[in-house]
């Protein structure tokens, strides 16, 4: 099976993406989205292209990590898996879980409209609205609404700050998305789910008594084995969302509840596989050749 990676950059992932599937068999190679080339009409036939692999003539497609860019730069880039999906190239995962997965607003509406526990949030653009919602909460995080790995989270629970917080973001005429604090331990869990299991599990510590757990900015993981109590929620959060691989942050409050915080559709997985030995490439692997073997025998 021919496989192509479309992705930011080569690196540890991609790396550990061909050396699973060189593994099992397949070839894969990868190839960047903004190299991307398509053509219709004229001469040729209809083609996608980027930098000499023809796209519409691999078995399937892995979506890593969309560059930055402009608007009409991120449309054409999730556009073109699109595409490729209509013309029965397999995208895992798919575009439309991807779109899902990139916005927060659209997440945590899915993942409520699924019976999952998620905290308060507020997403609106005026700055009334937001300064409503803080005076109401007290305790907020004003999270960007695309954004990954923890960077441009801001808590506040002082008006003032939160009124300066807020009206900098309007500036950058950003969407803003306000979330209540859940009072925890100083810990949350990711899940990183493959298919119909979860294949691997850490618990990341903030350090210091903070509040940010996330690796990149200085947590603390260790691995951990799910209960069914947990494992069942990032099942269904993953399912909402349509992803057929995803990392589901769980977050237990003081209170008792176990709420589902996000759902990463492109998701990396180098801290949860610094502390376990499940091969999480290999499991992507293993999910995206099961999945376009079942798509060609339909």
């Amino acid at each position: 099976m021919r496989v192509g990676i479309l992705s930011a950059r080569s690196g540890w992932h991609t790396d550990e993406l061909l050396r699973a599937l060189t593994a099992r068999g397949h070839s894969g190679s990868v190839v960047p989205y903004e190299a991307l080339l398509a053509r219709m009409g004229g001469a040729r036939t209809s083609s996608l292209s980027s930098e000499g692999e023809q796209l519409l003539s691999v078995d399937a497609v892995l979506a890593r990590i969309i560059p930055n860019g402009s608007l009409e730069q991120i449309i054409y880039r999730v556009d073109a898996l699109h595409w490729l999906e209509d013309r029965g190239v397999r995208v895992m995962n798919s575009p439309r879980a991807i779109e899902r997965c990139v916005d927060k607003f659209y997440t945590s509406a899915l993942l409520h409209e699924a019976a999952l526990s998620t905290p308060e949030t507020v997403v609106c653009e005026r700055v009334d609205d937001a300064m409503a919602a803080v005076r109401e909460m007290g305790d907020v995080i004003i999270k960007p609404l695309f954004g990954s790995m923890g960077h441009g989270m801001v808590r506040v629970s002082d008006l003032d700050t939160a009124f300066r917080v807020v009206h900098a973001l309007e500036l950058t005429r950003a969407v803003f998305y306000v979330q209540r604090v859940v009072e925890h331990q100083g810990c949350d869990v990711r899940a990183f789910v493959v298919g119909d299991r979860v294949v691997a599990a850490m618990e990341r510590r903030a350090r210091d008594g903070g509040w940010r757990t996330n690796i990149s900015l200085g947590g603390e993981a260790r691995a951990i084995d799910l209960s069914p109590m947990w494992t069942e929620p990032a099942l269904r959060a993953a399912r909402a969302v349509g992803a057929e691989y995803a990392g589901v942050d769980l977050l237990p409050a003081r209170d008792g509840t176990l709420y589902v915080l996000e759902v990463n559709g492109i998701p990396g997985w180098s801290g949860v596989q610094s502390v376990t030995e499940t091969d999480i490439a290999g499991a992507i692997v293993d999910r995206l050749v099961a999945g376009t073997a079942s798509a060609r025998e339909s």
